[in-house]
């Protein structure tokens, strides 16, 4: 459970989940039980952006209401020839995160950006450990992929005590995770 005075962080929590922005087409998330899941609004496509295909939010909250976890899929369809730098977009995610946090009073540290998967994409991911005066309070790990069409971004996160007790069924989710790329 989220302690009442940390609770007040998730809301840019999920905010800094919006900011990370991804490529696909239709990629598809089984969502298990017990994950209320929210189809968020696109952004409307303009000549200089690529489109915005999905983007799903799916929270995970204790008995009470208190929010455990929060993870987000955004899926963008690329312009044609237009190639994805991953590593400046996770870089420029971990950074988003690290100043947005900085403003609220809190401090991180992020992993080493290492090579990953997103479903049969290969990806980078960080994962982030969020912190006031000491405590540790939040963690939250950021997955960026991208192929020629699409590119992906996947963040979940969690107080610390909600993301260790989830961690192994976001990572279910994570790799029940089937993109375009594959069919």
């Amino acid at each position: 459970m989220i302690a009442l005075q940390y609770r007040r962080f998730l809301p840019g929590l999920c905010l800094l989940l919006c900011a990370a922005q991804a490529h696909a087409t239709d990629a598809m998330i089984i969502w298990p039980a017990g994950w209320e899941v929210e189809s968020l609004p696109t952004e409307s496509d303009t000549p200089v952006q690529p489109s915005v295909q999905v983007r799903q939010r799916a929270v995970k909250n204790d008995q009470s209401g208190n929010p455990l976890m929060v993870m987000e899929l955004t899926q963008t369809r690329l312009s044609p020839g237009h190639e994805v730098n991953v590593q400046g977009v996770l870089l420029e995610m971990r950074k988003s995160v690290q100043v947005n946090f900085a403003r609220s009073g809190l401090q991180s540290v992020c992993t080493h950006v290492r090579e990953s998967q997103l479903s049969v994409v290969p990806a980078l991911e960080t994962t982030c450990t969020i912190t006031q005066n000491g405590v540790h309070v939040l963690t939250q790990t950021l997955v960026a992929a991208a192929n020629k069409e699409m590119a992906w971004s996947l963040s979940y996160a969690g107080s610390a005590e909600g993301y260790a007790a989830n961690k192994d069924e976001a990572l279910r989710i994570r790799e029940s995770l089937r993109l375009d790329a594959e069919q």
